[in-house]
């Protein structure tokens, strides 16, 4: 009763007919084109046709929003863990449940596998976990005097005061005002849960006091000027970082493999991995982004599309397609395969660092009540659009999160969803 969702009855041809049932794909994720050639080059009773998109939040989820509406989306595509509940919500993929055993979901990270059930359904497989990780400039760090990355929240602030200090052009990271997925992320950290459900009634809290600490660490972070604030990946944003004008990012497992391939080659072995600083010093992450391959609503060849989804999510084969591709650290779903995405990845511009080592660790201290809302895209547009104030100093992050909180619960009333502030 809290996800509407269509399914679609099924009429693949038998696997081993002679002819290969073909499936359309569509995905954005680095070295996707690789695994498709891998599967395809490896398998005769299906064959995938991939068409690369942009990435969600470029208007991939736009474009396939308008392809399920004109009833001409592809068989598979990738869906990032916080918008699946909205395209389940809005009948835009099916129940593949028939089709995925106990078995294999046993493969992957219990969180994983939380984020694609809803309503008891299997709606999605996914594809890699997203633990929030630290990246950071060793020399930067050394010059100042800080000796070890921060482990809490309290030592990410003094080292931020260092650095600023030593260099006053350089800021330990940057607040991203056009990515709330970061933020979601810190607040998943820290223990809130923005949504629940209570019977037949989702239930909508974005200003818990969980959140509102991690709003109030950064809005002081901002209001004292130790963090930059720029859009992610932009163009200044990444200039800074090839200056040394930004000694830090807080991004997730696949922000390695970002890194890499954006600066230049001479930042080798400078840039190092740390675990996510928490409130208390122990282990704690949450999830930024990760993906997960979903099959539309009137595909008629579900079967052949989550026999394409198993394997490039449970192979070893699928995995290094992906990672020896170039510049993917993404971090499988499947621990099993952690050790040949660890070799599969070159770390030299990490100086050999273990990296997945430290991936491995936020990996399993996500916590498991998170819950994305039906609205992910309604919600993360009214902090956008907020948190761009951010940087002219006429909003602030508390009052971003009221108003998300006011826009979203009346987009679940809008869509006919019994809905309550908790």
């Amino acid at each position: 009763t809290l996800l509407a969702a269509c399914g679609s009855d099924d009429d693949n041809p038998p696997a081993g007919a002679g002819k290969a049932v073909d499936i359309t794909f569509w995905g954005w994720a680095k070295g996707t084109k690789e695994v498709v050639a891998a599967f395809n080059a490896s398998h005769k009773d299906v064959h995938v046709g991939y068409e690369e998109i942009p990435s969600g939040a470029a208007g991939g989820y736009a474009k396939l929003s308008n392809a399920v509406k004109a009833g001409n989306a592809p068989d598979v595509f990738n869906v990032e863990y916080p918008q699946l509940p909205d395209f389940v919500s809005q009948g835009a993929v099916q129940d593949i449940s028939k089709y995925v055993g106990a078995d294999l979901k046993a493969k992957y990270l219990p969180q994983a596998v939380q984020l694609t059930t809803l309503g008891g359904a299997t709606y999605a497989l996914p594809l890699d976990a997203a633990p929030q990780v630290f990246y950071y400039r060793k020399d930067l760090f050394a010059k100042a005097g800080i000796k070890t990355a921060p482990k809490t929240w309290d030592e990410f602030r003094t080292a931020a005061g260092k650095l600023r200090k030593a260099q006053p052009g350089a800021r330990i990271a940057t607040f991203f005002p056009d990515d709330p997925t970061t933020f979601e992320a810190m607040a998943w950290q820290a223990g809130a849960q923005w949504f629940g459900t209570a019977g037949d009634s989702w239930q909508v809290s974005l200003d818990g006091p969980e959140t509102t600490k991690v709003a109030d660490y950064w809005q002081k972070m901002i209001d004292d000027d130790l963090v930059r604030v720029e859009p992610s990946f932009s163009q200044q944003w990444t200039a800074s970082l090839q200056k040394g004008q930004t000694a830090g990012y807080l991004g997730a497992s696949w922000g390695g493999g970002v890194l890499k391939g954006t600066l230049p080659k001479d930042q080798a072995g400078k840039w190092a991995v740390a675990p996510m600083p928490s409130w208390n010093g122990d282990a704690a992450s949450g999830m930024l982004g990760g993906s997960t391959f979903a099959v539309s609503k009137d595909s008629k060849k579900a079967k052949a599309a989550v026999e394409f989804a198993t394997w490039a999510t449970t192979t070893p084969e699928g995995i290094e397609a992906r990672i020896s591709a170039g510049d993917s650290s993404v971090y499988p779903a499947d621990p099993e395969l952690v050790p040949v995405a660890a070799k599969a990845f070159k770390a030299d511009f990490y100086g050999g660092q273990d990296v997945y080592g430290v991936y491995r660790s936020g990996a399993r201290s996500i916590g498991q009540k998170w819950t994305w809302g039906p609205a992910m895209g309604v919600t993360n547009t009214s902090l956008k659009d907020s948190f761009g104030r951010l940087s002219s100093g006429s909003g602030t992050i508390a009052q971003a999160l009221g108003t998300a909180q006011k826009d979203t619960v009346s987009e679940l009333k809008n869509r006919g969803l019994k809905v309550s502030a908790r």
